[in-house]
């Protein structure tokens, strides 16, 4: 990312389809064409990890830090291969073109993914035993614990029985005999994703497009890698978490969040010279060009909340074994395109390791009108060419929704005095766009709704709440020409087309 170039955000789950929620099939395809036509080198999207409706389809609250999302399967594809029939497609739910109804597409989805599952022994041919052979190392425990989640039905693992909430060698032998079929069925349908998946990868870096992807730095508590790794975090006897992950009040919330995650037990994993966290690396690096690691600095000092408390206002910073920590990554894994998100409560040493390691920082014009111009670090005129640099992001309002709704006076009089002029709501996203490209940082990602000048209907996350988030859609990828013109124009112009 040492050239000029921009890009897109938009989530899998945003795309347009008849099945109630994007996937890996037609519409991704023609999102890559749209980009192409463009000329954008970067499609950016949040994690691909399966999600519950537990936790309200979070893309942050993932079952597992290796596994696909079954959610995103294509069905259109499972029919081109023969792995369903034409039937089973002729009463497809009535669907929300706006919003993504997770409890409606889960069971939807799930009844196609069972019909599939249920023809599995006509294509485990060659390519299947070689999928499973290569991620061996997570893909055995992920298909195991899924399906003693699910014959438990839901209950905790730490409620399960002793031998196999411990996961001694003599009770994963039995259980795997017990749900060999479900076993199966789980590898099989991780294959499939798979496939779906590197195949758009593939499409996407043919049209010279590189996917930025998103790692999320902690995991969910009910996920097989608690469960297969419960030494890596702060447990009690119990293997309840006596502390959990969040972040201080700063600008999303006044007293702070409180995403509840299990913490690293970072000694821990410095005796196993951070083995899980590698093959997580590993895993990462094959289904991306580029990462982007959410909430960075935890990986520097993370803010360590009592599991009793009710908000994130009573924690403390604990400080990681970070240089260690990278020094050992970057010798076993050598190439390492990775994105700091560094944004909220960002402290001395978290830049010092930043700039030592020379990861790109992240910028966000949405914050660069408040208070003194002059010195905020996120004006346009004190950034650095190794930055990535957005409108807004998947945390933030849209720029039309912000404008509307949540600038300050003080803002938009700032605004209007950057831009030299005054500029309406409908106005406002493509000026911060022809801002954002004109900067000197290296990299500008837009969102896809800035891009559309949507309001704040169409904001994707409000940290604020959990619920009804991750829902919104994209209705189509028919996008008038002249604003792919535009775009492209503007790609030309600063200098950072293909």
């Amino acid at each position: 990312m040492k050239e000029r170039g921009s890009g897109i955000l938009l989530h899998i789950s945003s795309l347009p389809s008849r099945f109630g929620i994007g996937d890996f099939g037609a519409s991704a395809y023609k999102f890559v064409d749209f980009l192409s036509q463009a000329h954008q080198k970067y499609w950016q999207i949040l994690p691909l990890s399966p999600t519950d409706t537990i936790y309200y389809n979070s893309p942050y609250h993932g079952l597992s830090a290796f596994a696909l999302n079954p959610l995103l399967v294509s069905p259109d594809l499972l029919l081109k291969e023969g792995m369903i029939d034409p039937k089973d497609l002729k009463s497809i739910p009535s669907f929300s073109s706006e919003k993504v109804d997770y409890l409606k597409v889960t069971n939807f989805k799930k009844s196609l993914i069972d019909k599939a599952c249920a023809r599995q022994d006509r294509f485990k041919k060659s390519d299947y035993k070689d999928f499973c052979r290569r991620n061996k190392d997570w893909l055995d425990d992920y298909a195991l614990f899924t399906a003693l989640n699910r014959y438990f039905k839901g209950i905790r693992w730490n409620q399960w029985p002793k031998d196999i909430q411990d996961k001694q060698k003599k009770a994963v032998r039995t259980w795997g005999k017990t749900l060999e079929k479900e076993i199966e069925s789980e590898k099989f349908i991780q294959h499939i994703l798979s496939k779906q998946w590197i195949s758009l990868k593939e499409y996407c870096n043919k049209k010279g497009i590189s996917i930025i992807g998103d790692l999320p730095i902690y995991v969910d508590y009910n996920s097989a890698d608690l469960w297969s790794n419960p030494r890596i975090f702060k447990l009690d006897k119990q293997k309840n978490p006596y502390v959990v992950a969040g972040v201080p009040p700063d600008y999303f919330s006044k007293t702070g969040q409180l995403w509840g995650n299990p913490v690293y037990h970072w000694e821990e994993l410095r005796k196993t010279k951070y083995d899980w966290w590698i093959r997580r690396f590993k895993r990462v690096f094959s289904l991306y060009d580029i990462v982007r690691i959410d909430h960075f600095r935890g990986l520097v000092a993370y803010w360590e909340i009592p599991s009793k408390e009710k908000t994130a206002v009573k924690g403390k910073w604990v400080n990681a074994p970070v240089e260690d920590f990278f020094d050992t990554v970057l010798k076993k894994i050598g190439n390492f395109p990775v994105i700091a998100e560094d944004l909220g409560i960002i402290t001395p040493d978290v830049v010092n390791v930043m700039n030592k390691y020379h990861f790109p920082r992240m910028k966000v014009l949405l914050f660069a009108f408040g208070g003194d111009m002059a010195s905020n670090p996120y004006i346009p005129h004190n950034h650095v060419q190794n930055c990535i640099l957005y409108t807004g992001t998947h945390d933030n309002n849209t720029a039309r929704g912000w404008f509307e709704k949540e600038a300050t006076t003080e803002e938009k009089k700032n605004l209007f005095e950057y831009l030299g002029r005054k500029v309406t709501s409908k106005e406002v996203s493509w000026e911060l766009i022809q801002t954002a490209m004109a900067s000197v940082a290296n990299t500008v990602v837009i969102p896809m709704q800035d891009f559309l000048s949507l309001g704040k209907k169409a904001r994707m996350n409000n940290p604020s709440f959990v619920k009804d988030n991750w829902e919104w859609r994209l209705s189509s990828i028919k996008i008038r020409q002249p604003l792919i013109k535009c775009f492209k124009e503007s790609a030309r112009v600063y200098g950072r087309t293909r």
